[in-house]
């Protein structure tokens, strides 16, 4: 067990991404994953209070710890086996992703869940049930969970594979390692019908995989995982496409994203079948065009993927049909010739996060105003129009991008000063009301964390809240683990 307790040495866990800031006492780093049971079995015996720290990409303030101890995963890093002949690999919590995926597709295979961040622990990506561009296609992390390992807040140990604890309607009935059960009643709220990961996991007879998947460190910690993997296609049409009108580039947007999702059940390898669709403002393009100087003037841009295992021309003819549809500018836009020009076009994509964050930070002590929220596709360009025009009326400066194929907007405010941050922050509100009104949800993949909790309220409510809250007094009796993520800590009392 490495302890760490000088100020020097625990800064680096005191912040995450969204410049979201914290203390602690102390910093945890066990070297297996019995030491990490150990010690949270002692700090439930003694009262300690644990935040689980993952690799600190994220954007919600989940790994800030608000007192008491820090304990992080950093050193359970092995990818234990790949078993390529079922699609299968484990991994511990502290794998970093883009190590996972570079030995999956060394294997010709596929971990689909593609966060812009891929410096991320695999246990993270699992608590929060990260996402990214190939989500339009192939889903969230949760649909690659095969089985978890999990250190209860107890110290007792739980194994949970897929179809083996199943809900009876809402009550989950669960078995640890050491013989004892637990009876969890689920929540009964409805969730959104979009891509979603605010709050917990709840739907009659679900599996008790997905009640851990995206409980954000809350329910136990994660310390291995199966995960489920795909074959890795042999080629990828990728493109970006710039236009003149950011109407066009929507409404490219939403046939793009209709005929695919007709094709996708029929695999006809001649159709458009978009891995993923991503949307970029004429703001965005401006932010970009320092380090992408060939970027044209443009009112918006469309990022778009689709892999290809034959039919290559046909595929291409029936892009480039649509393209001409909506008035793209071809004679600008990008064409991946190579496996280089692909991954130039994901920096493209994935640089535009990094500085906005850079941005902010150098602004000082400014925190990151983004938008996470995601609506039904009939009601997106309502939203989007809605949310564009209201920050636009307010002077505030912005950038306007995200993952348009599943209707999953990040409009990011850019506050130079405090007055502006206050500004932004009602705003904030104002947009993730308004996605609740049309069936939506507060946050599509970053999770609620501390910063996101009054947002959580909007969704579900204080009755649905403290559902979630009854579930975290079941498995964490004494109140040690990650208090202060997904709701209050009133809730608990």
């Amino acid at each position: 067990m490495i302890i760490k307790e000088a100020p020097d040495e625990i800064q680096n866990y005191l912040h995450d991404a969204a410049n979201y800031r914290g203390m602690c006492e102390k910093v945890f780093i066990p070297e297996s994953a019995e030491e990490l049971r150990r010690l949270v079995e002692d700090a439930n015996k003694y009262g300690i209070k644990l935040t689980v720290a993952g690799n600190g990409t994220g954007l919600t303030g989940g790994r800030v710890p608000e007192g008491g101890a820090v304990v992080s995963t950093e050193k359970l890093n092995n990818i234990k086996e790949f078993k390529d002949a079922t699609f299968t690999a484990v991994a511990e919590a502290g794998v970093l992703l883009n190590d996972f995926q570079s030995e999956a597709s060394r294997r010709n295979l596929l971990y689909p869940p593609d966060p812009t961040e891929t410096n991320c622990f695999i246990g993270a990506t699992i608590a929060n049930n990260s996402s990214g561009a190939k989500t339009f296609k192939y889903g969230a992390t949760r649909n690659f969970v095969n089985k978890l390992k999990i250190v209860l807040p107890t110290g007792d140990t739980l194994t949970l594979r897929r179809g083996d604890f199943l809900a009876e309607n809402y009550s989950l009935k669960l078995k640890t390692d050491s013989g004892e059960r637990i009876v969890v009643e689920i929540p009964r709220y409805k969730m959104p019908r979009v891509k979603n990961a605010a709050g917990y996991f709840a739907m009659r007879d679900m599996d008790a995989v997905d009640l851990f998947v995206g409980s954000e460190g809350t329910l136990g910690i994660i310390v291995e995982a199966e995960l489920r993997l795909v074959r890795k296609p042999s080629r990828f049409l990728s493109a970006v496409i710039f236009f003149n009108e950011e109407e066009n580039a929507l409404d490219f947007i939403e046939e793009a994203r209709l005929r695919s999702r007709k094709t996708l059940p029929l695999k006809d390898e001649t159709k458009i079948d978009a891995l993923a669709l991503e949307f970029f403002d004429q703001r965005a393009l401006t932010f970009l065009r320092e380090d992408f100087p060939s970027v044209p003037q443009a009112g918006a841009a469309v990022w778009f993927e689709q892999e290809i295992e034959s039919e290559e021309d046909k595929v291409i003819e029936e892009w480039l049909e649509l393209i001409g549809k909506y008035n793209g500018d071809e004679q600008n836009s990008w064409l991946a010739a190579d496996e280089k020009d692909r991954n130039k076009f994901k920096h493209f994509r994935h640089a535009l996060s990094s500085k906005i964050t850079e941005f902010i930070a150098s602004q000082g002590q400014m925190l990151k105003v983004g938008t996470d929220t995601a609506v039904p596709d009939d009601k997106f360009k309502e939203f989007y129009f809605y949310s564009k025009n209201l920050v636009l009326n307010s002077g505030l400066r912005f950038v306007n991008y995200g993952h348009f194929g599943n209707s999953h907007m990040h409009l990011n405010m850019l506050p130079r000063n405090k007055a502006e941050l206050e500004k932004a922050k009602k705003l904030y509100e104002d947009i993730c009301r308004k996605a609740v009104r049309l069936g939506g949800t507060v946050s599509a993949e970053h999770g609620i964390g501390k910063l996101k909790r009054k947002y959580l309220l909007i969704m579900y409510g204080e009755k649905g809240v403290s559902e979630m809250a009854k579930v975290k007094k079941i498995l964490d009796p004494n109140l040690i683990l990650n208090i202060g993520n997904i709701f209050e800590e009133r809730f608990l009392h």
